[in-house]
């Protein structure tokens, strides 16, 4: 679906739903939504993660992580996040979720992000397909090497994927460590 028609669910400070809004509007008036972010890791504890294609509305060109977007009205988070992963990186990854966040952001094109975001987390070492409209590019990289990518050259990376790293990057070696324990 194309960006001017989706829609996404405006909430509250608490998680509840108020009523849905288009997504790109949502975007320049800064209004609180819900949003997903994945991070799927390989058997090796890299993280996936994505360029931004260069059409995107914002953070064009960008680093992410696997995968990020915003549920439609009525639609499951969980569901969100798997679609959305096979729509841009053509992965089928059980997801398994962690935990909310929540940031705001000023980003470019006069946009803001002011959302709540659920994070799943998955491992595969299958390899991606990936959707020109979306994606870019692609890396696996590990999250202490991230880190001080982000650190040396923030302006590669989107916000969303700076604040993770910043406000939780223990919870995110904890659930990476967590998942590849779990793998046979």
């Amino acid at each position: 679906m194309q960006d001017h028609l989706e829609r996404v669910i405006l909430v509250d400070e608490n998680d509840q739903v108020l009523l849905d809004g288009p997504k790109l509007e949502t975007h320049e008036d800064g209004l609180l939504h819900r949003a997903f972010s994945v991070f799927v890791f390989n058997t090796a504890g890299e993280l996936l993660i994505q360029k931004r294609a260069a059409c995107k509305y914002h953070s064009a060109g960008k680093w992410a992580n696997s995968c990020c977007g915003h549920p439609r009205p009525d639609e499951e988070t969980q569901s969100a996040a798997e679609r959305r992963l096979t729509e841009e990186i053509g992965l089928h990854v059980p997801l398994r979720y962690g935990f909310k966040s929540r940031y705001i952001a000023m980003l470019d094109n006069h946009m803001i992000e002011n959302e709540i975001p659920y994070l799943y987390f998955g491992v595969s070492d299958a390899l991606p397909v990936l959707n020109p409209d979306e994606v870019q590019d692609i890396a696996y990289v590990g999250l202490e090497e991230l880190s001080q990518k982000i650190t040396a050259n923030p302006d590669s990376f989107s916000a969303w994927l700076i604040h993770y790293m910043d406000s939780h990057a223990k919870r995110l070696r904890s659930w990476r460590d967590r998942l590849l324990v779990a793998q046979p």
